[in-house]
């Protein structure tokens, strides 16, 4: 049985992959106020690849996406207990909404390993497998899973659908690696040593080495606005979505995230949830940074 202590422990790990490039992904990371260093995933990013993630000579036709990591610190489950399962749904979840590109949550423990994939303000999906490689979720979640990343219906799918059978020479961490190599046909490429089943703090030392990354902290208010500012053109697909657009597209996704946030807070109150907590601050946060821009500095 699973037990708080044990997802605490030093085999606890965690990354956050986002399907977009690092300079759209670091604002919001920030509205997390969580610790993490950020850094390009894709296969066009340039950054080695380490052979946990199973990128390589297959990369297939994604290889030119965009995707980043995040490699939190890990403090909600190191230092208050909380399982990692949980917080990293909650983030995924935020940063899903707040953003118009899905996030992939990879996490692990000693008993347990699994992933959440959140994308705009569907349900989120994911699958569990125990510590041995047994199978513990349902198999339809992985048919979600491929059609929302555009995954090949038939080689992917397939490659996916043994993941949830038996074989007792897949582990967790194998089960885990094995998703990241069907991964790398929609361009997903790990920079070395960020393998699943390692601990969090071996993690953000392979993330350190990799030459894009950078350190994602709150910053305050006045940065965090300043910094949004100074991406505006960074990815003109996204302009119409971001808070000084003035567009229909950017007021509705800002009340959108009002109304997402608040009830989440609320759940992260109640439960003691640092992950859902930080999710509710963020979309209100969020939002509330679109609805104010248009009040302060409305569009001619």
């Amino acid at each position: 049985m699973s037990t708080d202590a044990s997802r605490s422990g030093a085999a606890t790990g965690a990354l956050l992959l986002c399907r977009a490039e690092p300079d759209s992904v670091a604002f919001a990371a920030q509205l997390l106020r969580e610790p993490m260093l950020l850094a390009g995933a894709g296969a066009g990013a340039g950054a080695e690849t380490g052979a946990g993630s199973g990128a390589g000579s297959g990369a297939g036709s994604g290889a030119g996406d965009a995707w980043s990591v995040l490699v939190p610190e890990g403090r909600p489950w190191r230092e208050g207990g909380e399982p990692v399962d949980r917080v990293l749904t909650g983030w995924a979840t935020a940063l899903a909404v707040g953003a118009p590109w899905p996030v992939l949550a990879l996490w692990w423990d000693a008993d347990r390993a699994g992933y959440t994939l959140a994308s705009g303000f569907r349900r989120p999906v994911g699958y569990v497998w125990l510590a041995n490689g047994t199978p513990a979720g349902e198999g339809e979640a992985m048919r979600t899973f491929a059609a929302r990343l555009g995954l090949d219906p038939v080689l992917d799918v397939q490659a996916l659908d043994a993941l949830t059978e038996p074989d007792p020479a897949l582990d967790a961490t194998a089960r885990l690696r094995a998703l990241l190599a069907v991964l790398t046909r929609a361009g997903v490429a790990l920079p070395a040593g960020l393998d699943p089943g390692e601990p969090a703090d071996r993690l953000r030392l392979a993330a350190q080495e990799q030459r894009d990354a950078r350190a994602v902290d709150w910053p305050g208010w006045r940065e965090a606005v300043r910094a949004e500012l100074d991406v505006v053109d960074s990815d003109g697909r996204l302009s119409r979505w971001r808070p000084w657009a003035g567009t229909p597209q950017s007021r509705a996704l800002a009340l959108a995230q009002l109304a997402a946030g608040l009830p989440l807070a609320v759940l992260g109150a109640r439960r003691h949830s640092v992950g859902w907590a930080a999710a509710g601050a963020l979309l209100l946060a969020h939002g509330a940074l679109g609805l104010a821009y248009e009040v302060v500095r409305p569009r001619d």
